[in-house]
């Protein structure tokens, strides 16, 4: 699905009931793998989730468009959880938080950068779409926010969220827990494709470079990554994915030193060699270096 289509999905999804009454999709299939443990990645639409359960609680990382909520909740309850106890939200983009206001008024309790609650608090507008999303409600907001960083110490399992700053956006983070070796990258890392990078809220190239050199330092071999886009991945799919991006960085930056425009850059192809293998998901080539030249830096 277009990013577009899914950011406009997410400006038109509210909560238009209590718990029983919410507004459901009935187009989409929420499936979930086994990551590891009792630690799962839950698909539909917009960003992966990520879902761990235990005695403590659920504890769910992002959580799509609210249309969803029903469904999503019914797959959790179908692997062992409940109604989550905790969400972190990864970013504030709304294919990962549009189903905030459905959990919070439930009662989950709703954590993220305080940037993410910024966001969500006053509206944003996203340029590279011309999309504006309004102001959140006061039950989707998160009420525990952070600068840096912060741990959870639930079911027998430290899970670490860190801060990256000016990466997809400026308030990402993403999850590590670290006796189970599992990683949810939020839009860090869109596997197998370009990502989408917001210049108009924080977001660079560069940042993204730095942030998933970040997660590479807490990964090894046998690290699970959960992505906020694509299929569950490794390490190695992690670092392919780290040298595609400096590769762009490089030759782009040296277009943008040199004066050239996004449309000059566009012309002269300086991606083509990566097109076979990372220009089929949410942009072409072309478009993808429209939409992230303003944000090289």
């Amino acid at each position: 699905m277009k990013i577009k289509l899914l950011i406009a999905v997410a400006l038109t999804t509210h909560l238009i009931g209590p718990i029983n009454g919410w507004a459901q999709d009935d187009t989409v299939t929420i499936e979930a793998t086994q990551v590891r443990g009792s630690i799962y990645m839950l698909t539909g639409r917009g960003g992966n989730i990520g879902l761990f359960n235990g005695t403590d609680g659920s504890f769910m990382i992002d959580d799509q468009f609210a249309p969803l909520t029903e469904k999503i909740i019914a797959a959790v309850k179908s692997i062992g959880g409940d109604l989550p106890r905790y969400l972190i939200n990864t970013h504030f983009h709304g294919d990962h938080t549009g189903g905030n206001e459905n959990l919070g008024t439930a009662g989950t309790l709703i954590m993220s950068h305080h940037g993410v609650r910024e966001r969500l608090r006053n509206g944003s507008f996203i340029g590279a779409f011309g999309m504006k999303s309004p102001p959140a409600s006061r039950q989707a907001l998160p009420s525990i926010t952070y600068s840096e960083d912060m741990q959870l110490h639930i079911n027998n399992e430290t899970v670490r969220i860190l801060h990256v700053p000016r990466a997809h956006t400026d308030g990402d983070s993403f999850v590590l827990f670290e006796k189970a070796n599992v990683v949810h990258t939020g839009d860090l890392f869109f596997n197998g494709f370009y990502p989408f990078i917001d210049g108009s809220n924080g977001g660079s190239l560069r940042g993204v470079i730095a942030g998933v050199d970040t997660i590479l330092r807490h990964t090894d071999n046998d690290s699970r990554i959960i992505p906020g886009h694509g299929p569950l991945a490794g390490r190695a799919d992690l670092r392919a994915y780290r040298d595609m991006l400096a590769q762009a960085y490089e030759r782009l930056l040296e277009l943008k030193n040199q004066g050239k425009t996004a449309e000059q850059a566009v012309q002269l192809q300086p991606l083509q060699d990566l097109d076979a293998s990372w220009g089929g998901g949410i942009f072409t080539t072309e478009k993808w270096i429209e939409v992230v030249y303003p944000a090289v830096f």
